[in-house]
């Protein structure tokens, strides 16, 4: 992906000869290395600068999406929990709604019987 950015390899690098005048190294092929690898080494800035941007906005999504997931599960949780206490509590009012059905019915048979 950012290999066509880069022109050196480390290999490169280490195996460069320069040729040797008769004052040392020649300066313009020197110059022209060295003005390869900065350029080489802002790419490698970019390259890392992009990433790290692209890691924070990964990060920051991940964070959302888990806060998302603990926020649909504590949902569901609460949901579920209605959902079982409405249960008990029908089941109580149909409990209570046939005692007081007995007590009423109960007392006019009994009254019946009285009378």
């Amino acid at each position: 992906m950012y290999q066509n950015k880069i022109s050196l390899k480390p290999q490169d690098i280490l195996e460069k000869e320069f040729k040797i005048d008769t004052r040392g190294y020649r300066l313009k092929e020197v110059d022209q290395f060295l003005d390869t690898i900065i350029g080489d080494y802002e790419q490698f800035l970019n390259i890392i600068n992009s990433l790290e941007k692209e890691k924070a906005e990964l990060m920051a999504e991940i964070m959302s999406l888990k806060q998302e997931l603990r926020n649909s599960r504590l949902s569901v949780e609460v949901a579920r929990n209605n959902v079982d206490n409405t249960e008990v509590t029908n089941i109580d009012i149909i409990k209570r709604l046939s005692q007081l059905e007995k007590m009423v019915y109960g007392s006019k048979d009994s009254k019946k019987d009285e009378e």
